[in-house]
């Protein structure tokens, strides 16, 4: 579901008011680390992801302590499912893991990116193009 237009502008508004263990992770990904394109504050449906890398559907989210709240968390669980929906997978990732340590936060992102779980193939596999049987 492409998003829609107040998304959009929520998504801009998003970019310019970064909270600091947001802004210390983007510093982190604009690197590019491994290669990897991660974009920040991606618009999807209804809804902004605080980080997402495209190449594996892998949206990266920065909770602070208000995600500890039983309502915020009802919230975000059917936040999480409709994004699920739509073939995205979340890694949740913690503010104050962020502050405390970045490299142990960078390793499991890119371990979680670079071999990610149940990602579609590309197409047939090879045998189909040559009309060989399995």
């Amino acid at each position: 579901m492409p998003p829609n237009r107040k998304t959009v502008e929520k998504a801009r508004k998003f970019r310019r008011a970064l909270t600091p263990p947001e802004v210390i992770l983007w510093q982190w990904m604009r690197g590019r680390p491994q290669g990897l394109k991660f974009r920040r504050q991606h618009p999807l449906g209804f809804y902004v992801l605080d980080f997402y890398y495209a190449a594996a559907r892998i949206a990266i989210e920065v909770d602070g302590a208000v995600h500890d709240d039983p309502r915020q968390m009802a919230h975000d669980a059917q936040r999480d499912a409709w994004i699920a929906a739509q073939g995205v997978r979340i890694i949740r990732i913690r503010a104050a893991d962020v502050l405390a340590d970045l490299d142990a936060v960078a390793r499991h992102i890119l371990d979680r990116c670079a071999f990610p779980l149940h990602q579609p193939s590309a197409g047939p596999p090879p045998h189909a193009a040559h009309g060989e049987e399995l």
